[in-house]
C-alpha cells in the first residue's frame, strides 16, 4: 500500500507540473468538500473520523499547497466566471453540515491564507442544540462518553435490529476504527425516527455540535464565508414525498434569508442523494446550481443542478499530491 500511495503521489505531482496537466486544467474549476476540522490531528487520523475530519495542521498543509498550485477562489467565481483569465487552474473550498468547529479552527486559518470558502448549513442545527446522529452515535460508540453511556446505546441498537458486531471490542485501535466507520454508514438505511432515538440516547455535549447565528454573520462579515443551503433536517431528499420535500427546500431557503445578508444561490445535497424529480424542485425553489458528491472537474458543462466535488480527507489533507492523482483520472473523463 506504501508503494502504491507513492506512486499516486508521485503521478500527482508529475500531471500537476507537466503541460499536459495544465492545459487539461486550463479554464476548468475544482471544488473541494469537507465538513469538520477538528482541534488534533491525532483525533482526525482515525477511520471513523478521517472520512469527515481533517486535523488544524493537514488543514494548514493542504492550504500551503493549493496556494502553490492553483488560483483560491469564490465558489461563484468558478460557476460564474468573470472575465479575468488566469494561467493558473480555479479551486474553490466548500464544507457541508455547518459544525460548530468551521467557526473555531477551519476559519483562523482560511482567514491566515486568505482562502475563501462557502459553507453549506443544514438550517435545523443551526443556534440550536440539535446533534448530527453520526457523530453523537460514532462517539458514545468508540466510548468518548464513557461505559455506561457506550452500553446504553449497545442496548439501544439491538432494540432497533442494529446490533454492534460481537467481536468489535476485541479489536486494536486501528481495526475497531474502521469497523465504527463501516457500522456507522450501516445505519443510513435506519429511518430517521430510530436516528433520531438512537441520538437522544446520547449523553449532551458542553458545546452544540453546529454553528449559530452569530457566528455565521461574523464569518460572512469576513468577506471570506459564504453560506448556502445543505437541507433544513439534513433529511434525505430522494426518500422525501412532494409535500415533505417542498417543506424541506422551503424551510432552508428561509432560514438562510432570514439569517445571511448574501446567501449563495447554491443548493447542497444531503448525503449527495438526488434524481430528475429532486433537481426540478430545487430549481422550482430559484437555485440555478446544487453540489452533489460525484467526483470530478467542473467545466462549465456539467448538469448545474448536480456538480461534482472532489472529497477531502485527513489522508488527503496530509498528502495533497493524492488529490492531484485524483484529478488527473477526473480531468481524463
Amino acid at each position: 500500500m506504501a508503494i502504491k500511495q507513492l506512486l499516486k503521489r508521485t503521478s500527482g505531482w508529475l500531471y500537476l507540473n507537466s503541460p499536459v496537466g495544465r492545459n487539461q486544467l486550463q479554464g476548468a474549476g475544482v471544488i473541494l468538500m469537507l465538513h469538520r476540522v477538528l482541534a488534533s490531528d491525532h483525533a482526525a487520523e482515525l477511520p471513523h473520523r478521517n472520512e469527515l475530519c481533517v486535523g488544524p495542521k493537514a488543514f494548514e498543509h493542504l492550504l500551503v499547497w493549493l496556494k502553490k498550485h492553483f488560483d483560491c477562489v469564490s465558489l461563484m467565481d468558478i460557476l460564474q466566471p468573470g472575465t479575468v483569465r488566469s494561467d493558473r487552474p480555479k479551486i474553490t473550498l466548500t464544507f457541508d453540515d455547518g459544525w460548530r468547529d468551521n467557526a473555531l479552527n477551519a476559519f483562523p486559518l482560511l482567514q491566515k491564507y486568505q482562502v475563501p470558502a462557502s459553507i453549506f448549513l443544514s438550517t435545523d442545527f443551526i443556534g440550536s442544540r440539535q446533534r448530527f446522529w453520526w457523530e453523537s452515535i460514532g462517539e458514545t460508540l468508540w466510548g468518548s462518553h464513557g461505559e455506561r453511556a457506550r452500553m446504553q446505546l449497545i442496548d439501544c441498537l439491538r432494540q432497533v435490529g442494529r446490533p454492534l458486531p460481537v467481536a468489535f471490542d476485541e479489536l486494536d485501535v486501528e481495526r475497531r476504527s474502521l469497523a465504527l466507520l463501516h457500522f456507522l454508514h450501516s445505519l443510513k438505511t435506519l429511518s430517521p425516527a430510530d436516528l433520531n432515538r438512537l441520538t437522544d440516547e446520547c449523553p449532551d455535549e458542553s458545546l452544540p455540535q453546529a454553528l449559530d447565528w452569530q457566528q455565521v454573520r461574523m464569518l460572512e462579515g469576513s468577506g471570506l464565508v459564504r453560506f448556502g443551503p445543505h437541507g433544513a433536517s439534513h433529511a434525505i431528499l430522494t426518500g422525501l414525498d412532494d409535500q415533505r420535500l417542498h417543506e424541506e427546500l422551503s424551510r432552508s431557503r428561509d432560514a438562510l434569508h432570514n439569517g445571511c445578508n448574501r446567501p449563495l444561490p447554491v443548493y447542497c445535497y444531503p448525503n449527495g442523494d438526488n434524481d430528475a424529480r429532486v433537481r426540478e424542485h430545487v430549481a422550482d425553489h430559484d437555485y440555478p446550481f446544487a453540489l452533489g458528491t460525484g467526483t470530478g472537474i467542473y467545466r462549465g458543462t456539467d448538469d448545474p443542478l448536480n456538480l461534482p466535488r472532489f472529497g477531502v480527507s485527513q489522508r488527503v489533507a496530509r498528502n495533497p499530491q493524492l488529490l492531484s492523482w485524483r484529478l488527473f483520472r477526473g480531468a481524463r473523463t
